[in-house]
């Protein structure tokens, strides 16, 4: 097995922590993987992505040029990761922020509405993790309790009391990928709506 997932949006959406945090995961997994954050000059409202290769054999290079899944948090990442994910891919959409259509037929997609299911649970910040959950729905690279061990090891003592919002985040999100995809799951053009 080896997964490429490539995870954009603007800076301060969490796209650099999520894939960090996937990374953490699979490497307390026992997995090889590499991980290589991508950020413009802007902090904070610029572009921000990740690549994270997550596999069972070593790594040949830690290069994605086609990834098998993507999350896409606004709409310039829809923009450019859309054409490039492989065939019968996976492709995690928040659909609170992205209003473009899908127009792709070939992947699965997810349409989390990560941004108010955040709200929901009391923290802006929680979206990332939505929609992280909602990717390991899909494909199931790693199981959400390798999520949960991550955040234990490496999320900053000041955090810490956020343990528990972050694991409702993973599971809120795997749980709207897995019983709604009337509701989600899209393998037309007709878009987002």
């Amino acid at each position: 097995m080896q997964e490429e997932i490539i995870i954009s949006g603007f800076g301060g959406q969490g796209a650099l922590f999520a894939g960090q945090l996937l990374a953490y995961a699979g490497m307390n997994e026992g997995k090889h993987v590499t991980w290589i954050p991508s950020y413009g000059p802007e902090m904070r409202g610029g572009t921000a992505h990740c690549t994270v290769i997550v596999a069972d054999e070593p790594i040949g290079s830690p290069l994605v040029r086609h990834p098998s899944a993507a999350i896409v948090m606004n709409n310039p990442s829809l923009d450019r990761y859309q054409p490039l994910v492989k065939p019968g891919g996976a492709l995690v959409v928040n659909s609170s922020l992205v209003t473009q259509p899908i127009t792709r037929d070939d992947l699965a997609v997810a349409l989390i509405p990560a941004n108010t299911i955040a709200e929901e649970l009391g923290d802006a910040r929680l979206m990332n993790i939505v929609l992280l959950g909602a990717l390991l729905a899909l494909r199931p690279i790693l199981p959400l309790e390798a999520i949960d061990r991550a955040l234990a090891g490496h999320i900053p003592e000041r955090h810490r009391h956020l343990l528990p919002a972050n694991a409702k985040a993973l599971r809120r999100g795997a749980e709207l990928a897995r019983k709604e995809p009337e509701t989600i799951w899209r393998n037309d053009s007709s878009g987002i709506g």
